[in-house]
């Protein structure tokens, strides 16, 4: 399954009768949950009907290593990151002659790359709504984009103004983007606005972890988003989970890629559980029906009385549910605590982009340890979270 179709909205999240949210459950249900680790972060976003989430989830993340460097409360631009996102994937399609991905998908490491080629914007000074709407909506840009290359893909000879003509259609819908602007009374271009953020791409690292690629050596993850062909250090997974959870307790927020096509995985009630026992899919009658109610009668329809067991996941596992496709890349969130139920199973406390609306959690859910451990694709991390030895082991430090 596609990120880019998995990030679109929360409404085309697949529902199921999965258990409860995760606050207020005193009320609703029998979990019982208590704070580990909360970090400071921005408020929840909603990227709408676009497939962004790569972007969102990443800049929530670089927001919050500002909060933890003890600078101002930022709203970065999302849009200002994606619109050259699109000019860099039609370079390449090009190039590639339309035999490499084109999609509204991407990976953390786009906007750590393309902030360090382009400089960044605030949101009030570049929102990327030229259409006409106060939500993002990208039904259009993607195949009149792809459409015009492949266009220019069939002349043999190209013109040397094709690749103007491509961003005069990305910037119909995202707006042209300003040399400078003002910001909290200063004048600033992107790069110069970047600079003063103090991003600083060396900082960062992806990680991820599976049989298939040597361990604790840099590997070219090969999913189809990895567009830049980046290279990820391979670790097994109990180091992705120490790594993970080092960070949660000492400051440190985890952008999280992952597939959230399971059945466990519940938006509206704001958990995502690996149960052992296949829970059963809504027939399209009672979808249908469900669709219908209200909001607060979606957050309590369906519940467990208290946590049931998870499936006991390996190495061996994970990478035999990423080579026969039950676990893609179809979507980026940020992690941004602990909590522990009443059996102490840790749940990683999440911050999609959907907006806040719903679930009751505000826009936020719990991650169960077992989910965790069989649907991340991927991670971004701050390098001094690695704990010592592994850093030292993939020779970071």
């Amino acid at each position: 399954m596609s990120k880019s179709f998995i990030c679109l909205v929360g409404a085309f999240v697949l529902l199921s009768c999965m258990p409860l949210s995760a606050q207020r459950q005193a009320a609703r249900s029998g979990y019982q949950f208590k704070e580990v680790s909360d970090i400071p972060v921005t408020s929840v976003k909603n990227q709408a009907n676009s497939g962004t989430c790569w972007c969102f989830a990443t800049l929530s993340f670089l927001e919050a290593e500002l909060l933890r460097q003890g600078k101002t409360e930022y709203d970065l631009s999302e849009m200002y990151a994606v619109r050259n996102a699109y000019y860099e994937k039609g370079m390449r399609y090009f190039r590639f002659q339309g035999k490499t991905n084109f999609s509204e998908g991407g990976q953390a490491h786009d906007v750590i790359s393309l902030i360090a080629k382009y400089g960044m914007m605030p949101e009030q000074a570049y929102t990327g709504l030229q259409y006409g709407k106060n939500f993002h909506d990208h039904s259009e840009l993607l195949p009149a984009v792809k459409g015009f290359i492949d266009a220019i893909n069939q002349i043999k000879l190209p013109t040397t103004v094709w690749p103007k003509a491509m961003m005069s259609i990305i910037e119909t819908y995202f707006g042209e983007a300003p040399e400078k602007f003002i910001y909290e009374g200063k004048e600033y271009t992107p790069q110069t606005f970047a600079r003063e953020l103090g991003i600083n791409p060396d900082d960062y690292v992806e990680i991820t972890s599976y049989q298939a690629y040597p361990f604790y050596q840099q590997v070219e993850l090969e999913i189809p988003d990895n567009w830049m062909h980046a290279r990820y250090y391979n670790v097994p997974l109990e180091d992705l989970m120490a790594i993970i959870n080092h960070s949660l307790k000492n400051g440190y927020t985890v952008v999280w890629d992952g597939d959230v096509s399971e059945n466990g995985f519940s938006h509206y009630n704001g958990l995502a559980i690996l149960p052992t026992a296949e829970p059963k899919e809504m027939s399209s009658s009672d979808r249908a029906r469900f669709e219908q109610l209200p909001e607060t009668e979606k957050m309590n329809l369906y519940s467990f009385v208290a946590p049931v067991p998870e499936v006991q996941v390996c190495d061996s596992l994970r990478q035999a549910t990423f080579d026969d496709r039950q676990s893609t890349d179809d979507h980026l969130m940020h992690l941004t605590g602990l909590v522990e139920d009443q059996y102490g199973t840790l749940y990683y406390k999440t911050k999609n982009s959907w907006g806040t609306s719903r679930n009751p959690l505000e826009g936020y859910l719990y991650m169960s340890e077992p989910f965790v451990r069989m649907k991340t694709v991927a991670i971004l991390v701050n390098k001094k979270a690695l704990p010592s030895t592994i850093a030292k082991k993939l020779g970071i430090r």
